[in-house]
């Protein structure tokens, strides 16, 4: 993954976080602006995903966004809508840290294994 992928990957992420979001805040799209939040949040979202898979692997690239973007919007909930927290759901948010890490490990051993 070059640097510029990882920068897409990062605002994916972020705007899918952002977009989420906004699809508590719309009460099921009842709310003007934070429907509009979820429309451009997620399609900028999809747009910057779309552009970090020109310089990296799908299976990773989805892996890192949909497993960040859900353990930053489980982070979100707890944060702003008081959602609750216990030792399950930490060591879930954990697995899925983890998860991702493995497999980012993974694909970069791989690059190695193809670039000798």
């Amino acid at each position: 993954m070059n640097t510029k992928g990882a920068i897409y990957l990062t605002c994916a992420i972020l705007f899918e976080v952002c977009g989420s979001t906004m699809l508590k805040y719309s009460e099921g799209f009842t709310v003007l602006w934070p429907s509009i939040g979820v429309v451009i949040g997620f399609l900028t979202s999809f747009t910057c995903l779309g552009l970090a898979l020109k310089s990296m692997s799908l299976s990773t690239a989805y892996a890192i966004w949909s497993g960040v973007g859900t353990a930053l919007t489980a982070c979100v909930g707890i944060l702003l809508f008081g959602e609750q927290i216990n030792a399950l759901k930490i060591t879930a948010l954990l697995f899925i840290i983890v998860g991702v890490a493995i497999l980012n490990k993974s694909n970069s051993e791989q690059v190695k294994t193809s670039e000798t």
